[in-house]
């Protein structure tokens, strides 16, 4: 069975891959069951880049085909940003709490018509081969004026989704995965890897 290391120390995206990946004769392991304890510098400038920087960093020092993904938000007015820099936005120090504050405080004099965002997923897998592809996902949406929700993580409590009337952090981890940046880009993946799969 083929070894296929996903670039996660996150055991629930570990799960979520393992489980989209049943159909193929897979061994899906994390990198720290690879023995890899690397912090990788994520120095692109995109988030297709990072992902294949961490992936490709895997690949090659096992050999093996490597899962990676990079993801955040994008708020359009703000020109884009968080982006690359939102698991970090309020300092190197941030969490998702100074992270959603420092966000509503950039936001405050936006109305709600200019405070549209979308959630980005790129996914980049490296095969033992040396074939790599990235695919993406997106989900649209835009800021709320206060966090609501106690489900999700990040920027969920504050992102709504206009046709739910909810924040990302009011639905069910059923209704999120159905809709979110990650389920798309995860299926776009296993896509891809149909068309490859002979060459993994």
């Amino acid at each position: 069975m083929k070894k296929v290391i996903v670039a996660t120390k996150n055991k629930g995206k570990l799960r979520e891959i393992k489980r989209i990946l049943e159909d193929f004769e897979f061994d899906v392991i994390s990198m720290e069951e690879a023995g890899i304890e690397d912090t990788i510098e994520e120095t692109g400038h995109t988030f297709d880049e990072n992902a294949f920087i961490k992936a490709m960093h895997i690949h090659k020092k096992t050999g093996k085909t490597v899962i990676a993904d990079d993801s955040g938000l994008e708020v359009e007015a703000l020109s884009g940003a968080p982006g690359i820099y939102s698991a970090r936005y309020a300092g190197e120090d941030a969490n998702d709490k100074k992270n959603n504050q420092k966000l509503l405080e950039e936001l405050k004099d936006i109305p709600k018509e200019k405070r549209d965002a979308r959630f980005v997923c790129a996914i980049a897998v490296v095969m033992e081969d040396g074939q790599s592809f990235i695919v993406r996902g997106t989900v649209e949406g835009f800021i709320g004026f206060e966090p609501k929700g106690e489900n999700g993580f990040g920027y969920d409590p504050l992102f709504v989704l206009p046709q739910y009337e909810k924040t990302m952090a009011q639905l069910t981890s059923e209704e999120k995965n159905k809709i979110s940046h990650r389920g798309k880009a995860l299926l776009k993946m296993v896509d891809e890897l149909k068309k490859r799969v002979s060459a993994v």
